[in-house]
């Protein structure tokens, strides 16, 4: 049962968030910065100078199948190296390739025999995990290992995770972000989604509040905020209990059943609807548009047409920055609002902890 008043209560939020779950994921502009000091610190930028021939994203479990889903929208289809998406390093890879990884499960024996393999065979390894335990051993003088300097739960690593990887990427000259002016915005965004401002004014309690009782469909108008979408499903999911469906837009299309309940849920028809004594459960359409442009403007102007009351999430109409600032916004807001919501709803399990990966 979602207890709404919880949200504009500071003092009962503090108290049902004894482990500082809302203070840790607003820290993601803290990680980012501190990724990038460790980054200048180990000369990422001259280790990672060359283009290689192919660049592997190692997505283990947690939150790099995540990160990988919005570096590759962010890379798109004009990066000039192919890009590899995969759980473990290929037999393949040489001198000649790059690989990024990231984990928050130090004992991830995989990751570990993966980055050694790697490593050995002369590829170019930037890896984000812990510094003790097998993970950080098998990268000992073979690999490039930023740790975390900013303590936060397991679970709250996409931040750091993302920021390493944009400044190998920089450096490789396939993305040119500032990683800077994301970790100013994360801190911003953390700021409009403090604890201490109303439902009303504070984006992310708004959000938490508007996907309650309803089953969100979070479906992105561009491949970076479909990416997006896919990291605001894992953290509904992981902190507020809630099932997502994310689709792109145009395959959302192909949804037939379920695009004709979006088309229902958002002409008004269905705006006083009890979710209780709907059979088959509500419906809230979000649509999420990272991109800019006149491309994007026909997108978003197309599913409005057919969704006229679906809400839209566009952070590029508060901030500017470029895609990547905009994505990481949009990110950090999901994982508040389905902290929100898990607080509110009390099913807040925990700060999503791994079992050690076999």
């Amino acid at each position: 049962m979602l207890d709404d008043s919880l949200l504009d209560d500071q003092s009962r939020l503090a108290d049902a968030d004894p482990g500082g779950l809302l203070r840790a994921a607003a820290r993601a502009g803290a990680q980012v910065r501190a990724t990038a000091e460790a980054a200048n610190e180990l000369d990422v930028t001259g280790a990672f100078r060359e283009r290689p021939r192919a660049l592997v994203l190692v997505t283990r479990p947690g939150v790099a199948p995540a990160v990988a889903k919005l570096v590759t929208a962010l890379l798109g289809p004009q990066c000039p190296v192919p890009v590899v998406v995969t759980d473990d390093v290929p037999s393949w890879v040489g001198a000649l390739d790059v690989v990024l990884a990231h984990t928050e499960d130090a004992g991830d024996v995989v990751l570990a025999e993966a980055v050694d393999r790697a490593a050995r065979r002369g590829a170019r390894v930037l890896l984000t995990a812990e510094p003790d335990g097998p993970v950080a051993a098998s990268a000992a003088q073979h690999a490039l290992l930023i740790p975390p300097r900013v303590p936060v739960p397991q679970g709250f690593g996409f931040a750091r995770g993302f920021a390493a990887w944009v400044l190998a990427l920089n450096a490789l000259r396939l993305l040119d972000v500032d990683v800077q002016a994301v970790a100013d915005e994360l801190d911003r965004e953390a700021e409009r989604d403090h604890p201490m401002h109303e439902s009303f004014v504070n984006p992310a309690k708004s959000l938490a509040l508007r996907v309650a009782d309803r089953t969100p469909l979070l479906w992105g108008l561009d491949d970076p905020a479909t990416a997006v979408a896919a990291h605001g499903a894992g953290m509904l999911g992981c902190y507020a209990g809630l099932v997502s469906d994310v689709a792109g837009y145009p395959q959302a299309l192909t949804k037939s059943v379920l695009h004709r309940k979006a088309v229902r849920s958002t002409s008004g028809a269905d705006i006083f609807a009890d979710p209780d004594e709907e059979q088959d459960g509500l419906v809230r359409v979000l649509l999420l548009a990272v991109r800019q442009g006149r491309q994007a403007e026909f997108a978003r102007r197309a599913a409005m047409d057919t969704l006229p009351g679906a809400d839209v999430l566009e952070p590029a109409e508060e901030v500017t920055g470029g895609d990547a600032v905009c994505a990481a916004l949009l990110a950090l807001r999901f994982e508040l609002a389905a902290l929100y919501l898990g607080l509110a709803a009390g099913t807040l399990g925990g700060p999503g902890l791994y079992a050690p990966a076999v």
